[in-house]
């Protein structure tokens, strides 16, 4: 447990890993319900919400799969690893670092990009903006925008960091979670906030380019707020999704 955290979240955790052997033992088959919340609950002598977060955990690993009105039954397949380290990052954490990140990067973008950078980023925004290519290729699109505003700063280590935070939305287990939920809500990348961050590189106006990418990431925020609410009301959320509001304000989001 990092230094800091409650201790709900070492009753979750501990939870989650009972259950996770109780599964791996085959006390739960796969294909059966577990026990209710209220029968979770009474037997480890928690709240029903740290056992609903104890659940989550479970889900996001693969170990059990939720059915509307039914319960929570084991699930018939390979589950993912723990999480631990950098694949526990949450959505809202990586999304803060790039906004304070990449806001200083197009900052420092608008006096250092050639107009052949310009250019090809012009080419990436049309790109993200077409319609007639599936919402994956759309999103790798998206990706490349911001890396190659990074390397319109012609610093390399700058590169490398917001490649690494692009990396932690596949490879988090919580950022798969969360960005798949607003895919599901129809949430497309925003062709015209990327516009108005190039519109500030060809003005070379440093403090436009910053606030409109530190705009852009602070409406990607907004955007899993509103595709995860359901999730919220439904599901008593995880650590995460306690901490998600606060996220949202330091980034501007009226919550």
């Amino acid at each position: 447990m990092k230094s800091g955290e409650p201790a709900s979240a070492r009753l979750y955790e501990s939870i989650a890993r009972t259950l996770e052997q109780a599964i791996e033992m085959g006390r739960y088959k796969a294909g059966g319900r577990l026990p209710s919340e209220r029968e979770l609950s009474d037997q480890f002598g928690v709240s029903r919400p740290v056992v609903r977060e104890a659940i989550i955990v479970l889900e996001l690993r693969g170990l059990v799969r939720r059915r509307h009105g039914a319960g929570v039954y084991v699930a018939a397949k390979t589950p993912l690893k723990a999480l631990e380290g950098d694949e526990a990052d949450g959505p809202f954490e990586v999304t803060e670092a790039r906004r304070l990140l990449e806001g200083e990067i197009a900052a420092l973008a608008a006096g250092a990009a050639s107009d052949q950078q310009i250019a090809e980023m012009e080419a990436i925004i049309a790109r993200i903006g077409d319609m007639r290519t599936d919402q994956a290729t759309r999103e790798q699109a998206d990706r490349a925008f911001h890396v190659a505003l990074a390397r319109a700063t012609n610093n390399d280590v700058l590169v490398g960091l917001v490649e690494s935070l692009w990396d932690k939305r596949y490879q988090s287990p919580l950022c798969v979670y969360f960005f798949s939920r607003a895919r599901e809500a129809g949430i497309q990348p925003p062709v015209d906030e990327h516009r108005l961050v190039l519109d500030a590189l060809k003005a070379r106006d440093a403090d436009a380019a910053r606030q409109a990418m530190r705009d852009h990431l602070a409406r990607v925020t907004e955007n899993l707020l509103i595709a995860t609410e359901a999730d919220v009301l439904d599901r008593a959320r995880l650590r995460v999704e306690e901490r998600r509001f606060d996220f949202a304000r330091r980034a501007g989001v009226k919550v």
